[in-house]
């Protein structure tokens, strides 16, 4: 008989694949999401609460929050700030970057060296391209940061943003909620090519 060598990997039951696939696209707006989702799959509030919990505790649900469509709350301007933070001190910028409240991301990364030499990734969200530069500047002055190589990549379109999809299904189709952000003016940005996933946007000088 065929024993399964894995132990990390936790059965999903019916009845929580169920469960997923209905909290996959969102949950209700309402004052009580989750008796209304246990309404529908007949069950209690306490139930949906519990197993959610434990989905996340497992592993099964890697991260569950809130997807903010910036843009319809009036922040259209979107600005990757990149760093190239030495190794030994990236963990601790890190921190004092991401403490900010206009910092909606702050990640680090690998290099990709010789064309990209940024280690450190902070996204930062303002009405405006000249507050986003703003805020920029002065998490520099705060973090004391003024000898850190930095870049700011400004998107000039959103290709998706969505929730993530644990359940496949045959007539599946992607929310990609495609828009453009070019604005006049913005056709002298100059185009950078680098190995990493942030060529999806444009360097402006």
């Amino acid at each position: 008989m065929m024993m399964n060598q894995n132990k990390n990997i936790t059965p999903i039951s019916t009845s929580d694949r169920t469960l997923i696939k209905t909290i996959e696209h969102g949950i209700p707006v309402s004052n009580r999401p989750y008796a209304e989702i246990a309404h529908q799959l007949k069950t209690t509030e306490r139930d949906i609460i519990s197993r959610l919990q434990r989905l996340i505790d497992n592993g099964i649900i890697k991260r569950y929050g809130v997807v903010v469509r910036h843009k319809e709350l009036g922040y259209t301007a979107n600005g990757m700030v990149v760093w190239n933070i030495p190794d030994n001190k990236v963990d601790e910028l890190g921190i004092c970057i991401g403490k900010y409240a206009c910092v909606t991301l702050s990640y680090r990364r690998p290099r990709r060296l010789p064309e990209w030499p940024y280690n450190l990734f902070t996204m930062i969200h303002g009405s405006s391209r000249d507050e986003v530069r703003q805020k920029v500047k002065e998490i520099v002055e705060k973090c004391d940061l003024q000898t850190i190589n930095h870049t700011i990549l400004f998107s000039t379109r959103r290709f998706k943003q969505r929730g993530a999809k644990y359940l496949q299904t045959s007539n599946s189709q992607a929310d990609d909620h495609q828009e453009n952000y070019n604005q006049p003016g913005n056709t002298a940005g100059k185009s950078i090519k680098n190995p990493h996933p942030a060529n999806k946007l444009r360097l402006l000088k």
